[in-house]
């Protein structure tokens, strides 16, 4: 894991950390002797009022599809002066009540594509925003975000799921536009997206029914090890790219 190699106290921010890949995140960067804190959040208010059973996990409110509540977030931060230099966005939109993935484009809904980029593609952009600027210029950082390879255009072979790939190809740019930008400012910081796989959890619970025989689902405690392996891994010279979990390049 690249944070284990940091020098000095390393401060994360894990968004989305209320279950699933990103409460393992969680507990995987609270193990690390390197780790000085973990700020775990969730736009669920009752999970983020309550408190962790390790002590350097600090539970916060933090909503990725508002600015207001992320700005607010980064200056609480600020405040106890707190810097991250290491943000895992592990939040993410397939369905929600009835937002459902489209089978086909008479099933498209304004509604529900701007739900599905507010918090997969403009998310992850304000997180950047707000959280990256705050990154010492000269220490090793990083900043990943969960993609998915169905936001690949070059690998849509199947078609379906508009909102979803749409968002999540958006969020790769994202991602590629940063990390050009950040290249001269931040030389250490690697900015990259992953593809954690099929992980069993509430997102994809209503599909894993309809995979292929054969295909791997990981638990997300598997799903985070093998990440965790890519992330080991990373340059700075990586940054700006789509990793899958097994360390292969995703094309855009």
């Amino acid at each position: 894991m690249l944070w284990l190699t940091m020098e000095g106290p390393v401060d994360a921010v894990v968004i989305g950390a209320r279950g699933g890949i990103g409460e393992a995140f969680t507990e995987a960067l609270a193990q690390a002797e390197s780790v000085r804190s973990v700020y775990a959040t969730s736009r669920d208010a009752r999970w983020a009022q309550g408190s962790s059973s390790h002590p350097k996990v600090e539970r916060a409110l933090l909503d990725i599809s508002d600015e207001t509540s992320l700005s607010a977030f980064a200056d609480g931060l600020a405040r106890v002066e707190r810097a991250p230099r290491v943000v895992l966005n592990c939040s993410g939109l397939l369905h929600d009540g009835e937002l459902r993935p489209e089978r086909t484009w008479r099933e498209l809904n304004a509604e529900h594509m701007a739900r599905s980029f507010a918090v997969n593609a403009i998310g992850p952009a304000l997180a950047i925003k707000h959280l990256v600027k705050a990154v010492p210029r000269r220490q090793d950082a990083l900043f990943i975000t969960l993609s998915a390879r169905v936001g690949s255009i070059t690998d849509n072979r199947l078609g379906g799921w508009y909102s979803y790939r749409a968002s999540k190809a958006a969020q790769n740019m994202i991602v590629k536009t940063a990390s050009i930008e950040a290249a001269n400012r931040y030389p250490k910081l690697i900015i990259c997206a992953m593809h954690p796989g099929t992980v069993a959890t509430e997102l994809s619970e209503p599909f894993t029914k309809r995979l292929a025989r054969g295909h791997v689902v990981f638990s997300p405690e598997e799903s985070c090890r093998h990440l965790c392996e890519v992330i080991g891994g990373l340059t700075p010279s990586d940054s700006g790219a789509l990793f899958a979990w097994d360390g292969a390049r995703i094309p855009w």
